[in-house]
């Protein structure tokens, strides 16, 4: 990476955290790398049917009364779908209206395995393979709440666009995540899976608690990570390249 930093022009980091670590490690770039937050637009599915969702699921019950919990993510190791797995399961074998699914692409095949035999025998979880964003979206904008159980992550696309559909979201306490959730302001962070299902079964019988996350959420989306201004960022850096090569 140090390499390709001093080859490169531009570098952009999506955090101010971001761009410090990657000065201490590379002092040499500290004059070219900018910050600029991921930029969220969201496009869901109007036609989307979210009773043939949960059946292909299979999940049989009324939707009116099912509480739905999404981690969306490739299926590879960093990041850490099956964190709450057993966790979950105990808590819909106590309440058998919650449900977590699980979708994403298989994209590494032999913890794809690992996860399928695990989802298998585990009640209360579901799969999916990955499916068409504008599906995902009115997917998200469904269900109840939204998981991130990543060991590491840069900035979570989900968690922005969940928060940009008006959903509440669980993620797990680290640096990635909560450079973009705020404890019980714009979701919830947990540090264990016992403590999510303690945050979990919180936010299900606290609607006034949802209702402030999901404000505060929409509204930090729209604030910090507007698809225009990326756009403005990105165009302004090629401008500037444009500018140096023609002189």
């Amino acid at each position: 990476m140090g390499k390709v930093l001093e080859e490169a022009r531009f570098a952009v980091a999506f955090t101010e955290s971001m761009k410090e670590m990657a000065q201490m490690q590379w002092p040499h770039a500290r004059d070219k790398i900018y910050v600029q937050s991921q930029g969220i637009v969201t496009v869901p599915n109007a036609a989307f049917n979210w009773n043939t969702f949960l059946h292909c699921s299979g999940i049989n019950q009324s939707a009116d009364n099912l509480h739905i919990f999404l981690l969306v993510c490739g299926l590879r190791q960093v990041k850490d779908p099956l964190y709450l797995v057993d966790a979950f399961s105990e808590w819909h074998q106590e309440e058998p209206n919650v449900y977590m699914v699980i979708v994403g692409p298989e994209v590494d095949p032999v913890f794809t395995r690992e996860v399928k035999a695990k989802v298998k025998r585990t009640p209360g979880v579901r799969l999916l393979r990955e499916m068409p964003q504008e599906d995902l979206h009115a997917a998200l904008k469904n269900c109840f709440a939204v998981l991130n159980s990543s060991v590491s992550e840069g900035m979570s696309a989900a968690i922005l666009e969940a928060m940009d559909l008006e959903v509440p979201v669980l993620a797990r306490n680290i640096p990635g995540n909560a450079a973009v959730v705020k404890h019980e302001v714009t979701g919830l962070l947990f540090s264990d899976p016992q403590e999510f299902v303690q945050l979990a079964k919180r936010l299900v019988s606290d609607p006034a608690l949802e209702k402030e996350i999901v404000a505060n959420g929409k509204e930090y989306v729209r604030m910090y990570h507007s698809w225009q201004v990326e756009r403005d960022t990105y165009q302004n850096l090629i401008c500037t390249l444009e500018g140096s090569t023609e002189e």
